[in-house]
């Protein structure tokens, strides 16, 4: 596996403030707006089964399935894309009442990682510039 990303960032509220708005993944083009639509198609709402597709608004799609569900902790899901299957983790850890750290950590493997992960690492953070702000800015509301 390759280490791609690892982006923490705060937020001002709590932990499950945080999971409810964040686990809403249907809403995530609210924020997220690389996204176009975002579907669980099992699992609703968002669990250990749950299972969706992701259509970005390049016209590429991918499918999801969760493989670790821990509330207010962690969940984890893993996708196909081009060549490789990426596995992102989505951390949550409370720092007081009314703050928490957010971490975004994604890895991937398969074949040509090594020359496909790195360029979906650089568009996947440069997503994510613009992405963390505008989810920082929803859950602060």
């Amino acid at each position: 596996m390759l280490d791609l990303i690892e982006r923490k960032f705060t937020v001002d509220t709590s932990v499950e403030a945080a999971w409810e708005h964040f686990a809403m993944v249907e809403n995530w083009p609210s924020w997220a707006t690389h996204i176009k639509k975002l579907e669980l198609t099992t699992g609703n709402p968002l669990n250990v089964q749950s299972q969706g597709k992701i259509y970005l608004k390049n016209g590429v799609a991918s499918t999801f399935a969760m493989t670790e569900f821990n509330p207010h902790q962690n969940w984890k899901w893993f996708g196909p894309f081009l060549w490789m299957t990426v596995h992102y983790d989505h951390r949550f850890r409370v720092i007081n009442d009314s703050q928490c750290e957010m971490t975004f950590h994604v890895v991937a493997e398969g074949f040509l990682v090594a020359i496909f992960g790195q360029l979906f690492a650089w568009v996947y953070n440069r997503n994510l510039d613009t992405a963390i702000p505008n989810l920082t800015r929803e859950l602060q509301r």
